[in-house]
């Protein structure tokens, strides 16, 4: 086998693993998929109570205390298993573990998602009730994210996911109140609402603004026109999109605000498909910098355990310079996975280290000392290994443990 065979095995290798662990969590499920576990929570805001959708990461242990990045979804029951289909594929290598957070908004989407009031639209009456987004940014700032932060595992790495008029709401906050998030995912946004007024809004702001450290992802869908059709269309049948086009104009126009942004258009797909691609290309596009970098390092055997450290610190200082706070560089079971491919190819230096850096990174992970002593008794020092095996036990009590720890008593006793 070529050494790049090798590298694309090992790369394939892992991410089966990873699809193969979460798939191991659902085998004991009635029915294949369980997404977005409800809860609710009362707005003195709002005057009602609203319901949401929670989905913890697959690999989530509540007795490690590791606290995530959170994901709001707007329109949360059509659309926070799309992202959790996302997360399950992309995840680990190219976007971190995430709590989702789905919100409800079918009772009261138009009033919710909409940025200010309207008595008519393309010329004619709109009697439909309208224009409470600042209502429904006052509940998620002073109320949901509260409510959020105090009862689940999140941190304040927040990223918001909108489509249509939940698009036009994400693009509301990043003008109106960019300290909320960090991330904004806005899909098809219906920026041509109340005459492009947030467009008027939006040319004052964003060229003062410091949008360092924030990145938005927005998308454009083509219904099958060409984009240059759009553009020289000038009728309402193309306002629609000809708003998005216009914004996003204003944005590139004023990088000098330090927002990465990056706008996509698909020709190919309707306003009711493009939420799909959008919310793939749209996480992978926010969490760029997260995507995991010199993997042919990891790879290469002649890469030495001195070498891969520094690269993973590396890695470290950067994840926390965008997050804010520290996190590992890397799931644990990546580390771990890399520590036992390390010993299968006798790379015992290399091993060690994996293994020192999966207890660093998750100090309260049994199955983190277990590895170490796999690795010990590999190497025939049973004394070591007899002391992590007992490491993992005090952690969880488990019989796996206890038994290993009989087994290296005896292993020392025979010495």
């Amino acid at each position: 086998m070529t050494k790049g065979s090798k590298i694309v095995l090992t790369i394939g290798l892992i991410i089966f693993f990873q699809q193969f662990v979460k798939a191991q969590g659902n085998e004991n499920q009635q029915f294949l998929q369980k997404v977005g576990a409800i809860d609710s929570l009362y707005s003195n805001t709002l005057k009602e109570t609203r319901k949401i959708y929670v989905q913890l990461p697959a690999d989530y242990k509540p007795d490690e205390n590791i606290k995530y990045p959170v994901v709001f979804v707007l329109d949360g029951e059509v659309f926070l298993p799309t992202v959790n289909d996302v997360q399950n594929y992309y995840s680990g290598g190219f976007t971190p573990e995430m709590v989702i957070i789905g919100i409800s908004n079918n009772k009261n989407r138009m009033p919710d998602l909409t940025t200010s009031k309207v008595t008519e639209m393309y010329g004619s009456p709109f009697k439909q009730e309208n224009g409470e987004a600042v209502n429904f940014s006052k509940f998620i700032e002073t109320e949901l994210i509260p409510f959020i932060e105090k009862k689940y595992p999140v941190t304040n790495f927040r990223t918001l996911i909108g489509h249509s008029y939940g698009g036009l709401f994400t693009i509301y906050t990043l003008i109106h109140h960019p300290e909320l998030f960090s991330n904004y995912l806005a899909i098809d946004p219906s920026l041509d609402w109340d005459n492009q007024r947030l467009i008027t809004e939006a040319k004052d702001k964003v060229s003062s603004a410091n949008y360092k450290g924030k990145s938005l992802f927005m998308s454009l869908g083509g219904s099958g026109v060409p984009l240059n059709e759009i553009k020289k269309d000038t009728t309402d049948l193309t306002l629609f999109s000809r708003s998005n086009i216009a914004f996003s104009e204003i944005l590139n126009k004023n990088k000098q605000n330090q927002l990465a942004f990056e706008w996509k258009f698909y020709q190919r797909d309707l306003h009711g498909t493009i939420p799909f691609p959008s919310i793939m290309d749209g996480l992978i596009s926010v969490f760029e910098w997260y995507q995991t970098e010199n993997i042919d390092k990891y790879n290469m055997p002649t890469t030495t355990a001195e070498e891969i450290n520094k690269i993973v610190r590396y890695r470290q200082r950067k994840l926390e310079t965008h997050f804010g706070y520290a996190v590992p560089p890397f799931p644990e079971f990546l580390i771990n996975m890399q520590g036992y491919m390390s010993m299968d190819m006798d790379q015992m230096e290399r091993a060690k280290m994996y293994f020192e850096l999966t207890i660093e990174y998750y100090p309260n992970s049994a199955n983190s000392y277990d590895s170490m002593a796999d690795y010990y008794e590999r190497n025939n020092d049973f004394k070591n290994a007899l002391k992590f095996a007992t490491k993992a036990y005090e952690i969880n009590a488990d019989d796996h443990y206890k038994q290993r720890i009989e087994e290296f008593k005896e292993k020392i006793n025979k010495g």
